[in-house]
């Protein structure tokens, strides 16, 4: 009998979720950075074997959206829980159980299975992750809570047994060949935009998008066009940097990544244009495939 479903990875900014993704389907899916608010869409990873198919999907971190752009992310989150075969929920040592709580209620309701991990254990130490589990056992009763560290991987060989334990019969969903839903292009803006969070400050990062206009492929090479826009003529000014060092670093940086992540050499070309207040715009959010309903 084959077993197949939908493992969904919820929880707040910055607990993990994504080096946690990674860890559960052994490829480079997520970008995982220090810097909360880094996954924006829901990207689904797929762990197949010969007679399992787990599709794990990463979605951005809950929180209070201040614009559209982030009411598309809580969307994302919001749907996980109504179409999880299993939830992930990814809290860690520093955080208080009732950060978010009107988004932990809609989990306290689901009677989808439902896990608990409690992520960088290594930051506390016993007594402190016993209190930690206790209130957590009573914020959600059902849920069987599991301490780990993605980092290390600490219980996340056990995390998988459970799942393929909690896994539905069901026929594969996907070709056994794929590894995620997304096509290479995104994991191209992906890496782009995982460089500009590391490499700017402040609000920079936030306002930024990417789009590949081109993408070229053949057996040795892929030729990229990639479009960065920003809301205002300063973050403009500070992408480029002073005589266009800035950005010459983050293409050089991104393009290394790329020819790790396909294997191949690729050469990139980035340009960068305003798209006033693109954060809070319906059409322009659509444009840029954000669920906005």
């Amino acid at each position: 009998m084959h077993k197949a479903g939908f493992v969904n990875i919820v929880g707040n900014p910055n607990v993990g979720k994504s080096t946690l993704m990674n860890a559960l389907v052994g490829e480079r899916v997520s970008i995982a950075t220090f810097k909360a608010q880094t996954t924006r869409h829901r990207i689904m990873g797929i762990y197949n074997t010969d007679d399992m198919q787990i599709v794990f999907s990463d979605t951005p971190g809950v929180l209070k959206p201040a614009y559209k752009l982030q009411e598309s992310m809580l969307n994302f989150s919001n749907s996980a829980l109504s179409d999880a075969d299993i939830l992930l929920y990814v809290t860690d040592v520093i955080e208080t159980p009732d950060k978010h709580s009107d988004f932990i209620e809609k989990v306290a309701r689901i009677d989808t299975p439902l896990l608990l991990l409690i992520n960088k254990i290594d930051l506390t130490d016993q007594s402190k992750l016993i209190s930690l589990v206790e209130s957590w056992k009573e914020i959600l009763p059902k849920a069987e809570i599991i301490p780990i560290s993605a980092m290390t991987k600490f219980n996340v060989e056990y995390i998988m047994r459970r799942i393929k334990e909690l896994l539905p019969d069901s026929p594969p969903y996907f070709d056994k060949d794929q590894w995620t839903d997304k096509p290479a292009r995104f994991f191209a803006t992906e890496i782009i935009r995982e460089k500009i969070l590391l490499y700017y400050d402040k609000e920079v990062p936030y306002s930024v998008e990417i789009v590949v206009e081109q993408f070229k492929e053949d057996n040795k090479h892929i030729h990229i066009n990639a479009v960065i826009f920003v809301e205002r003529d300063s973050q403009k000014g500070i992408i480029i940097g002073k005589q266009g060092k800035a950005l010459k670093k983050v293409s050089t940086e991104a393009r290394r990544d790329l020819e790790r992540f396909f294997g191949k050499s690729v050469f990139l070309e980035t340009f960068v244009k305003v798209d006033k207040d693109w954060r809070n715009s319906d059409k322009e959010l659509r444009q840029f495939g954000y669920q906005l309903d």
